[in-house]
């Protein structure tokens, strides 16, 4: 029985396309096989194949915590602290 395919098209950062092209060469894939491997695992798996995560450097709490941070030195001028170095 024969496949039916169906064209999938999205958008992404010229530079990204560039050097996934590149990449997928060199392994010998077309950028089509790759995310068709991508989306067999996907299916398989019924997960993303890799950890996805927010930095945590950006938390709502860590944010707060900097502005209130920067708030506070605005308003008092900052501190300078001394640094020694004991041998």
């Amino acid at each position: 029985m024969a496949q039916s395919l169906a064209a999938v098209n999205f958008r992404m950062d010229q530079d990204l396309k560039n050097n996934m092209e590149a990449l997928c060469k060199e392994m010998g894939l077309s950028m089509t096989a790759a995310f068709t491997i991508f989306a067999k695992k996907v299916c398989r798996e019924r997960r993303i194949p890799f950890e996805i995560s927010a930095d945590p450097f950006y938390s709502d709490e860590n944010m707060a915590r900097l502005k209130s941070s920067i708030a506070q030195m605005e308003k008092t001028g900052g501190t300078i602290h001394e640094v020694s170095y004991d041998d």
